[in-house]
């Protein structure tokens, strides 16, 4: 018994910080125009994980692109600037984005 609780803490711990960084998103109206695993107005986090993968500079990019909005890479729709979202959130959502798969 308390080896399967054991097992059951280590396993809500590792998933913690995607829930938290979901939440993040959410509260930061990404879910608005993006989703995980598909296309909504914006490209699906997975998506943007795959395009970006072997690019050491991403998360830096892509924490810019939040704040400041961004056009073209993904198609005709602009990605609205997001000056609510500080400079240490963004940097997180985008390292969150990065590590979906």
């Amino acid at each position: 018994m308390k080896k399967a609780l054991l097992l059951a803490l280590a396993a809500l711990a590792c998933a913690a910080p995607a829930f938290a960084d979901l939440a993040l998103a959410t509260s930061k109206n990404c879910m608005s125009c993006h989703a995980v695993d598909r296309k909504v107005l914006g490209p699906s986090f997975k998506d943007v994980a795959a395009k970006y993968k072997d690019d050491k500079g991403a998360v830096d990019m892509l924490a810019t692109k939040i704040v400041k909005g961004g056009a073209g890479v993904w198609g005709p729709v602009p990605m609205p600037a997001n000056n609510q979202v500080s400079e240490a959130d963004a940097k997180k959502l985008a390292a969150w984005v990065l590590s979906t798969k």
